[in-house]
């Protein structure tokens, strides 16, 4: 198997689990919790969900060709309150949008410079650069959504005390 192949088909398959597993973590929540703050200082759900989908636009739209930090981004604004229903509608739009820019790379791509900031990236560097920053940011809704439901929430892997019959599961497969 070609690994620049082989790296790009991991890469797609990480950020989709990436996305499964916020809107796992968002499946637990009534559209009014997207909202809270839990200080004066954080965000909420939908403001990280603003955050990303503003990223995502940016960083891959034209990703081969122009700056991933496009001229009109207005990343002040991603933290500013909107509409539900706008965020979400480009939440599922961006995702979509990363998801078909890497299904559209070939290995070839891979050590192609880009620039995010005027600052060159391999196109290699700059996708592990988005797994890095999507995976800071699922892990803060993640967090957030349990903290909101407490002892409702359910478990979004392995619960407490289940490791060794997981692990006995397995290994009986």
């Amino acid at each position: 198997m070609d690994l620049g192949r082989h790296y790009l088909e991991i890469a797609l398959e990480t950020f989709q689990k990436q996305k499964m597993l916020a809107e796992k973590a968002l499946t637990q929540l009534s559209p009014e919790e997207y909202l809270i703050l839990i200080d004066p200082e954080a965000n909420s759900i939908a403001i990280i969900m603003k955050h990303m989908a503003g990223n995502m636009r940016s960083r891959w739209t034209d990703f081969l060709t122009t700056d991933g930090e496009k001229p009109d981004r207005n990343r002040d604004e991603e933290f500013a309150e909107s509409p539900l229903e706008d965020i979400m509608r480009s939440w599922e739009e961006n995702w979509q949008l990363v998801f078909a820019t890497l299904e559209s790379l070939n290995p070839d791509d891979l050590l192609k410079t880009i620039t995010i900031r005027q600052q060159p990236h391999t196109v290699l560097k700059a996708i592990e650069r988005q797994i890095d920053h999507y995976g800071y940011h699922v892990g803060q809704i993640v967090f957030l959504a349990k903290h909101l439901k407490s002892q409702e929430w359910k478990t979004l892997s392995i619960a407490r005390g289940a490791s060794q019959g997981f692990n006995q599961s397995m290994a009986s497969k």
